[in-house]
């Protein structure tokens, strides 16, 4: 018969690849069906008795295998939508993942001591869901028969806390590829935290963070700058094995990628091999030669690993095979039928689970016990050792504050004018020792962003240290490089490693290169900090570039983001208390390039305290007669602007109160009462005054209200020239007042 050839890289690309000749007389394998003789390599799957390794793969092994990629199609078909071509490819490498090479315990899926996996092509979320039902995660049956169903365990895509076993959510691409380079840059520093002296190996700590990506995860360019801080920071303790299967939605990738994707890993740092399972003599799934590669890669600690797997999307199915029709649709009856019948399963049945098979794979946990028992020994002998660093390791590890950890805050006297931003770098410095699970660093904004704690050592291997910046592999100060994008999706891998707590700075206008990370924080709940500084048309010179306009209010429409504007410095720290003691949450700090006068808070200065601020809202000045006439809402570095504009009012004969408003999403969090309190609602003359889109502001200042806001870009300009330009001023915020109090009249009028 006529060979079936498969070229390992696509025809006339200009990699750099070296690509075996075709055989003579061969025929190309790329978007052939099956025929009669080359079905039967179906069955030549590899089950030899053992690898250079050690791997044991036998029968029951294949047939798992054959069964996880069958449900796959039938959970699609049921489904009538999904994505089965890669869950079918990508069975072998899963099923061997969680067999022989992951540590792990299906009845304990939280357990410290376990490797993590990501799966970062989410929308392959059958490769997951399959493995954790075989492996016994609690999920069955039924939940794979429920797959995209309302209130399932088995959403389209992963999705974190949902579903036992998931260790992120996952389905935009690139995402879960940063994440897993966050747990590895995590996994060392709690390594150093607690156990930086053991041999490798050899600590508690020590673990592996293993991912599986996809065609689509390396296109995107969010992979580009992970991969390189990946290969930079020297991260061996993690795994990527990339699907190399060509195709896409699009089908055939080469129309539009040609990059030698292995190269382009090694010109990073990583270790690269390539395991190719189309041969010249047809497909052959050699996963002892697999196993062989994963293994080398788990046991190089000097740098990541990529292992490229090329595999044929959608084998066996005889007709959609290696086209972009199976990556994301259901085979249909026929298809589907044919797959099963080249698989050995009854071409009739479907969710066909022998039941020697399920208990074959979920002896699973008797690796698990071994596993647990050496773990735990070894767990058990450190804090033994090391009472001290076990108890810091017991609070950190369950996010509890430190009892008297708000006795090193920081405090500022009034009367001098100081950025929000140097305050909140002062306040990182202050917590550096009463917090040592605090650390993070900017994306090349460290001195703009004032996001060094003073004195500790950056995170870096240490041939990478500098005289600006000494540090070494266990150090705390974050350098991402100008990498906003990577730096959001990596402080999520940090926040789901578990304990530490990360924060990333950059100028606020670049929080859009770091949105689809900063939503996906919130959908999990972390508690990632950003340190979002030059936070209006205040950074003055650099201009509308630079200057946000529309990004507080599209960043509060976030659901479960907290964006906190802070007044001045004594609001910086008390807001940073705030952030600190909620632990199910994002916060975006958006933080002011110009000094802010420090306000007299003291005695009889008529102003609150700056610890109201973690309300979210509060009477920062109240009305002399009792109920206000007008009520003032401001943020930011334009409180101090609606401070004058009540004196003048006051002049007027006009009581006017001033409420400063840090943080919208928790001052709605407060009783009704209290927001009426502060909002009295019988006040309808109001006026909201901060130095961007006026958007949602109308939802508190109803019919009578007026913004002062900035609804169109910025230019370059010295800031005070920008503020009088747009209208930032006491005397323009006084006339919107009045306005205010116009319409309201009017109102009451009629």
């Amino acid at each position: 018969m006529a060979v079936r050839w498969a070229p390992c890289c696509p025809a006339g690309a200009t990699t750099g690849t070296v690509c075996d000749p075709a055989p003579p007389g061969a025929r190309p394998f790329r978007h052939r069906s099956l025929n009669k003789e080359s079905r039967a390599l179906v069955k030549h799957q590899d089950t030899s008795a053992s690898s250079a390794a050690g791997l044991r793969w036998d029968e029951l092994d294949r047939r798992a295998v054959n069964v996880a990629r069958a449900l796959a199609v039938d959970a699609v078909e049921t489904a009538g939508h999904g994505h089965p071509g890669t869950a079918m490819s990508l069975a072998p490498a899963a099923y061997l993942l969680f067999q022989r090479l992951l540590r792990h315990d299906p009845a304990d899926p939280r357990w410290a001591g376990r490797d993590r996996f990501v799966l970062s092509c989410g929308h392959s979320s059958l490769t997951l869901y399959t493995q954790l039902y075989l492996s016994g995660y609690g999920l069955e049956l039924d939940d794979i028969k429920a797959l995209r169903t309302d209130g399932s365990l088995t959403p389209a895509h992963p999705e974190y806390g949902h579903t036992p076993g998931v260790e992120t959510t996952t389905g935009p691409l690139g995402q879960g590829l940063a994440n897993a380079v966050g747990m590895a840059m995590a996994a060392r520093r709690e390594r150093g935290l607690f156990d930086p002296e053991a041999e490798a190996g050899q600590s508690p700590f020590d673990h592996t963070i293993w991912a599986f990506a996809s065609d689509g995860d390396l296109e995107e360019g969010i992979s580009h700058e992970a991969g390189s801080l990946a290969g930079h920071q020297r991260l061996g303790n993690l795994v990527v094995l990339y699907d190399d299967n060509h195709i896409s939605i699009e089908d055939d990738t080469r129309i539009a990628q040609s990059e030698d994707v292995l190269a382009r890993f090694r010109a990073y740092g990583w270790q690269t091999e390539r395991v190719d399972w189309t041969t010249p003599d047809g497909y052959r799934e050699d996963v002892p030669a697999l196993y062989d590669a994963l293994a080398r890669a788990r046991d190089t600690t000097d740098r990541p690993s990529l292992i490229a797997l090329r595999t044929v999307i959608g084998w066996p199915a005889p007709h959609k095979q290696n086209t972009g029709k199976i990556h994301g649709a259901a085979l249909g009856a026929e298809e589907a039928a044919a797959a099963k019948r080249a698989m050995g399963l009854d071409p009739d049945a479907a969710f066909q689970v022998p039941a020697e098979v399920l208990t074959h794979a979920r002896a699973v946990a008797d690796r698990a016990r071994d596993l647990r028992a050496t773990w735990d020994k070894r767990y058990a002998d450190w804090r033994a050792a090391q009472p001290g660093k076990a108890a810091l390791y017991d609070r950190i590890s369950t996010r509890r504050l430190p009892e008297d950890w708000t006795a090193h805050l920081p405090a500022f006297a009034p009367g001098q004018r100081i950025a929000t931003r140097k305050a909140s770098g002062e306040v990182l410095t202050a917590l550096a020792a009463a917090l040592p699970e605090l650390w993070g660093g900017s994306a090349d904004l460290a001195e703009s962003n004032n996001t060094t704690m003073r004195g500790e050592p950056s995170f870096v291997p240490e041939e990478f240290a500098t005289a600006a910046f000494p540090g070494h592999r266990y150090g705390r100060t974050l350098h991402f490089g100008v990498r906003e994008h990577a730096m959001g999706a990596v402080l999520n891998g940090i926040a789901l490693h578990g304990g530490t707590r990360p924060y990333g700075g950059t100028f606020l206008v670049f929080s859009d290169y770091m949105r689809p990370a900063v939503r996906l924080a919130a959908m999990m709940r972390l508690p990632v900090t950003y340190v979002w500084t030059h936070d209006s048309i205040g950074l003055g010179e650099d201009g509308p570039t630079h200057q946000p306009v529309e990004h507080l209010w599209a960043l509060r429409g976030i659901p479960g983001l907290d964006v906190v504007r802070p007044a001045d410095a004594g609001e910086t720290v008390a807001v940073w208390r705030g952030v600190l003691e909620r632990t199910d949450r994002p916060a975006g700090l958006c933080l002011s390039r110009q000094g802010l006068p420090v306000l007299d808070r003291g005695e009889g200065s008529g102003l609150a305290p700056a610890d109201e601020a973690v309300r979210g809202g509060y009477v920062l000045a109240d009305a002399e007669g009792g109920t206000p006439d007008a009520v003032i809402i401001a943020t930011g570095s334009e409180v101090h602007l609606a401070l004058a504009a009540r004196e003048l009012l006051r002049a007027e004969g006009t009581d006017t109160r001033v409420v400063s408003m840090p943080c919208l999403e928790w001052f709605l969090e407060q009783s009704q009462d209290y927001q009426d309190t502060v909002l009295p609602p019988g006040v309808t003359a109001r006026v909201s005054v901060e130095a961007g889109s006026a958007l949602g502001w109308y939802a508190l200042l109803g019919s009578a209200g007026q913004a002062v806001s900035l609804d169109q870009f910025g230019a370059s300009a010295a800031p005070e020239a920008l503020y009088r330009r747009f209208g930032f001023t006491p005397h323009k915020v006084a006339a919107a007042v009045r306005a205010s109090l116009e319409r309201t009249r009017r109102t009451e009028r009629h």
